[in-house]
């Protein structure tokens, strides 16, 4: 794993040994930030399951303002800690020890630009932290974008009445959705 572009453009990013964190392929890193593009510099960023980073370090290093990483797993968080610290990220970065069910119980202070959906696969979590998120419109900006990572094979329809699909990007074994809030 790597830093793709920005300001830590090239530096690698440790990765978590073992079946416990699923990276982006830097392939389809590369796709999401280039959907993206200039809407992400400045933004604050959720990075849910945040693993070891990878995600939400490429948005800062593409310049979102700061980015709030939520993940349970110690061994994960050690990594990500480490990642930030070799980007130079520490600074803009807040990481929280915390279930991502209780974490997003909590309700938002601020609204987030941009929020990264990547759970364990096949458990159903995507679905219920989107659920969640429904359920709780104000972590989401109001032109603000959810992106959910999973397997193709995850997929089911979701129904929602404040946030609608606007996207869905098939990149192989990683399918990337796109959720914005409806216009009323």
């Amino acid at each position: 794993m790597r830093v793709i572009a920005g300001s830590a453009k090239g530096r690698r990013l440790k990765s978590l040994p073992g079946s416990s964190t699923r990276p982006i392929a830097d392939r389809v890193k590369t796709a999401l930030f280039d959907i993206l593009g200039a809407s992400i510099v400045g933004a604050r960023v959720l990075d849910l399951f945040a693993g070891t980073g990878s995600v939400g370090i490429e948005a800062l290093s593409r310049g979102a303002a700061e980015a709030v990483f939520v993940e349970k797993d110690p061994r994960a968080i050690r990594v990500l800690r480490e990642n930030l610290q070799q980007t130079g990220f520490v600074d803009r970065a807040r990481v929280v020890r915390a279930d991502v069910f209780d974490f997003l119980g909590s309700g938002p202070l601020e609204p987030f630009d941009f929020i990264y959906v990547a759970p364990p696969q096949y458990r159903g979590w995507w679905r219920l932290t989107l659920e969640l998120l429904e359920a709780r419109p104000g972590w989401l900006a109001v032109s603000g974008i959810i992106v959910v990572q999973i397997h193709p094979r995850e997929f089911e329809e979701v129904s929602l009445r404040h946030l609608g699909q606007a996207d869905r990007r098939d990149y192989g074994s990683t399918l990337l959705l796109f959720y914005q809030r409806r216009l009323k």
